[in-house]
């Protein structure tokens, strides 16, 4: 007469413990991101405030261009380079927290 109960209160244990695990993952993977965009925008900080000096160097319309032609080359890597890490940060993100719930559904339906 029990055993329903104990199953579900068993089943509730499981789905709280995903919950916490899940969260977890949530937090480390997001604080990674968070790292990450802030690293990106000081080394792009950089990277603007050296053009912006080199631009205010030059000294010909030429080496204006140079510069400028260089600055856009090294921006556009950066960003390519970029997207590449926070795709797969946010990929870890998803699969790290769903993680912890594979297994929970068919526990569900057989419970």
């Amino acid at each position: 007469m029990l055993q329903p109960y104990t199953n579900l209160q068993k089943l509730g244990q499981e789905n709280l413990e995903a919950a916490i695990k899940a969260a977890g993952a949530f937090s480390t993977n997001a604080q990674a991101i968070a790292n990450e965009t802030a690293e990106f925008a000081r080394k792009s900080f950089e990277h603007n405030s050296a053009t912006f000096e080199k631009l205010i160097g030059a000294q010909s319309l030429e080496k204006a261009i140079e510069v400028q032609t260089s600055y856009a080359k090294g921006a556009y890597e950066s960003l390519v380079a970029q997207s590449s890490k926070m795709g797969a940060l946010y990929t870890a993100l998803a699969t790290d927290t769903f993680k912890p719930f594979e297994g929970l559904l068919s526990k569900t339906m057989k419970a």
